[in-house]
């Protein structure tokens, strides 16, 4: 254990942590302000109390992501001071405007939506949630404008006499064709999550029978949104495949353990092998289908990870450039695989709805909640892809991980702080998860009711 590894984990554990919360706060905020417009425009209270239900839970969900999310800015300048230092002045750019713009327009618009209902114009009130949610789409687009740059730099040029790079094409680096992309799948992935969330209580609730027509509607919702959000993570998904190949070709044949170059490309639905021994001993192969989803026809061509590796040792100097095989082969089946039963399970919503609500078909619903956790480790194997799969760089082709930590970090100093965010993320998480579960259950009818039950009494008692 030295200090690029401790801060590697440190690194990788609190955004995955934090990046548990973010996709379900990026969709739900839609679902609430589409809930609340349908309110405003009908006037069918029913609607409102979706609004009131589901931004609860919105609400919770942020709050949590806001608190795990801050500890990954000190960690750019703690333990990654020479990344920060030599690609500050790009990467710095889009963070600033995340947290100054982005940010700050979702909380103090977040807090007049909570506070604002009954006091302000009901326009107003639901101009304040929909700003909320453009807010948290700003905020993911300048984070993924950065990240996209680690992943495909644009737009800079090397200083050599201050030995780093600076940003020279602002309008590069905000139209990289890696940021958008990644932008377009976390969007997709973030209206995904919260469709599977909404539908995963809607089922528990109406096999309990409570809230019948409340839990249809968020439902129904859900699922003519969901079926399109998971399709749109697919074609994501597949544009980002012809990208890699691109411009991190050694990702993509990484992440299907393709160790020689093959024209036309097999799809590995599995293999066994030494995943650091340079070669497969069995694998299960699919002909053609990988040169289809990397190119668009079923002939092109693919370099191996044998091929790539003396390529790279050609152009950058001696080293390992290939990233650790078992994660990128097995987060990405992972990744599909979740989304493939995602799918069926929106077409199995949209069944329940066109065939309006069979008897037969409605009993399977009582394992529905279980799916909400699909979209949830789709997400965080992909995340795992994305920046495993970059290795050795932290900057593809600029900037190797180990030249990018601290220089003055011991090995007792990241231990404890790491440590420390396990301890500590492990109880929000748990938090969190409590929270949601607790406020999922509640029957709004009955939450209503009780409400107005004890209005009289304390109205009467001289308050």
């Amino acid at each position: 254990m030295d200090p690029v590894i401790l801060s590697r984990w440190q690194f990788g554990i609190t955004i995955i942590y934090h990046f548990f919360f973010v996709p379900l706060t990026l969709g739900l905020g839609f679902f609430v302000a589409i809930m609340q417009t349908m309110y405003h425009r009908t006037s069918d209270e029913t609607y409102n109390k979706m609004a009131k239900f589901w931004g609860k839970l919105f609400v919770i969900n942020f709050a949590m992501g806001v608190v795990t999310g801050i500890v990954q800015e000190f960690q750019f300048g703690m333990n990654w001071s020479e990344y920060s230092r030599y690609v500050g002045d790009i990467f710095g750019a889009p963070l600033a405007i995340e947290a100054l713009l982005a940010f700050f327009l979702e909380s103090t618009f977040l807090g007049i939506w909570l506070f604002g209902e009954g006091k302000l114009p009901r326009w107003i009130h639901l101009a304040s949630i929909w700003i909320v949610s453009i807010g948290s789409l700003l905020s993911a687009f300048f984070i993924l404008v950065a990240n996209g740059f680690m992943q495909h730099p644009v737009g800079y040029v090397i200083n050599d006499a201050a030995n780093r790079a600076e940003l020279v094409d602002f309008l590069a680096l905000l139209s990289n064709p890696k940021s958008l992309l990644l932008f377009w799948h976390t969007i997709s992935s973030g209206f995904a999550t919260a469709a599977l969330f909404i539908l995963g209580i809607s089922s528990w609730h109406l096999v309990r029978k409570q809230a019948d027509r409340f839990f249809k509607k968020s439902f129904a919702l859900a699922a003519i949104i969901g079926v399109i959000a998971v399709a749109s993570v697919g074609l994501a998904g597949h544009s980002q495949g012809q990208e890699m190949r691109k411009y991190q070709p050694m990702k993509l044949a990484a992440l299907e353990a393709m160790w020689e170059s093959e024209q036309p490309a097999s799809f590995s639905l599995l293999t066994i092998g030494d995943m650091t021994g340079k070669k497969e001993v069995w694998s299960l192969r699919i002909p053609y289908v990988m040169s289809f989803l990397a190119c668009n026809n079923f002939s092109c061509g693919l370099q191996g990870v044998n091929a790539l590796q003396s390529e790279y040792q050609r152009e950058y100097g001696p080293g390992d450039y290939i990233p650790l095989m078992v994660v990128t082969y097995w987060s990405f089946r992972l990744m599909v695989g979740s989304g493939l039963v995602m799918l069926v399970v929106m077409f199995y919503a949209l069944f329940l709805l066109w065939k309006k609500w069979p008897e037969k078909w409605v009993k399977w619903l009582k394992w529905m909640p279980l799916v909400i956790g699909l979209p949830l480790l789709a997400n965080s194997t992909g995340w795992l892809l994305t920046e495993s799969g970059r290795q050795p760089w932290i900057v593809q082709g600029l900037l190797r991980v180990e030249d990018g930590v601290s220089p003055n970090l011991t090995n007792g100093m990241i231990l404890f702080s790491l440590i420390g965010f396990f301890v500590l993320y492990s109880v929000l998480i748990f938090a969190d998860v409590y929270l949601l579960a607790k406020f999922a259950r509640v029957n709004p009818d009955l939450e209503i009711k009780e409400s107005e039950d004890i209005t009289p009494s304390i109205s009467g008692s001289g308050y």
